[in-house]
């Protein structure tokens, strides 16, 4: 089983070298952290930082660099701040190549909830409903059960979408998985330790097994 450093590692693994990706609140934005060295990326945050580069050591942090999620972060030679205006117009230009999400639900049919839980105070959608609807591709990072250890892999979303049929993999602590065309969890990995039982136990959706299902290499 992965903790959030060994998700966001496995997701690393999806990065390609001149890609331009953007980075989402949570577990996502520890993907920072393990781009290969060498490996020309450029990590763009919606609130207008081009050129992101790992969080800073304690005591290196400088309070007027952060993310879309309000953390500290690290700039790499060449990057540019600009505008909210000119991000989104980035973003809806479909410039950006991979957009990895944290996600609360994600249905089988690859919509995604990210946004708003019922009841509780929300500080509004941010940049995610952008995201979802002019991403090339998206990945989602997110735990696999909640506290109660209810499955967050559905048939269908309860809570509010963020986006539809719009999800292409998901990382959990458990497993990787790509959204099938027509519906469906296909396990393509599990996560050291990890049994295809414990994943069925886990998975709500329909899951499909593949033929071929490997132990990640982290």
């Amino acid at each position: 089983m992965l903790d959030k450093n060994g998700i966001a590692k496995r997701i690393a693994k999806e990065v390609k070298d001149g890609m331009f990706v953007n980075l989402g609140i949570g577990i996502p934005t520890l993907v920072a952290n393990f781009i290969p060295p060498g490996m020309s990326v450029e990590l763009q945050s919606e609130n207008g930082i081009l050129g992101m580069g790992p969080f800073p050591f304690e005591g290196e942090e400088d309070a007027d660099l952060i993310n879309a999620g309000k953390q500290t972060v690290t700039l790499l030679k060449g990057s540019s701040i600009f505008d909210s205006a000119m991000s989104f117009g980035m973003i809806r230009a479909q410039k950006v190549d991979l957009t990895i999400l944290g996600a609360m639900e994600v249905s089988e049919n690859g919509d995604i909830a990210n946004w708003k839980i019922p009841g509780k105070m929300v500080k509004g959608m941010g940049g995610a409903m952008d995201l979802v609807a002019s991403a090339k591709n998206i990945i989602v990072a997110m735990q696999q059960v909640n506290k109660a250890g209810q499955s967050k892999l559905l048939p269908k979303c309860d809570l509010p979408l963020t986006g539809i049929n719009c999800i292409k993999k998901v990382v959990t602590e458990l497993g990787v998985y790509d959204i099938l065309p027509e519906g469906g969890f296909k396990l393509i990995e599990t996560a050291p330790g990890v049994t295809v039982d414990d994943i069925k136990k886990a998975t709500a959706g329909k899951l499909v097994i593949s033929e071929h299902v490997k132990e990640m290499a982290i």
